[in-house]
């Protein structure tokens, strides 16, 4: 997946999921500096980033005002990531995902390009869908 590429090169959880969306022409290019503040839990290991950067692209694709979407439909596909996600995840949560894994370790680094392949897909799949 390109995103993992994209967060083993210097990119975080959150812009990684996003920069992929650029390339394949799905959100624009300057959707990337708002995925930066998304990183790491938002800055408090809260929600996962790849999770957050797979809600931006879901929100742009169908949030309000967009000619395909609506805030309800947005908020039904936000739903169902989570609920998708969390079938192979226990947790939504950074801290708890990484939990036991350094920060700058290479385990953490290959668990969370794990999690990262895991949204993309999750992503792809409701995009196919055009849910």
């Amino acid at each position: 997946m390109k995103a993992a590429e994209y967060f083993n090169n210097g990119y975080s959880c959150s812009e990684s999921i996003v920069m992929e969306a650029i390339e394949k022409g799905l959100v624009p290019k300057e959707l990337l500096p708002v995925a930066t503040a998304f990183s790491g839990g938002m800055g408090s290991g809260c929600l996962c980033g790849a999770i957050a950067g797979s809600q931006m692209i879901l929100g742009y694709l169908f949030g309000r005002d967009n000619k395909q979407g609506n805030d309800m439909k947005a908020r039904a596909a936000a739903k169902g990531f989570v609920d998708e996600f969390l079938k192979s995840h226990k947790a939504t949560c950074c801290r708890v995902l990484t939990r036991g894994l350094e920060m700058a370790s290479p385990e953490r680094k290959a668990h969370c390009s794990n999690m990262i392949d895991d949204c993309t897909k999750i992503l792809d799949d409701m995009i196919k869908v055009k849910v």
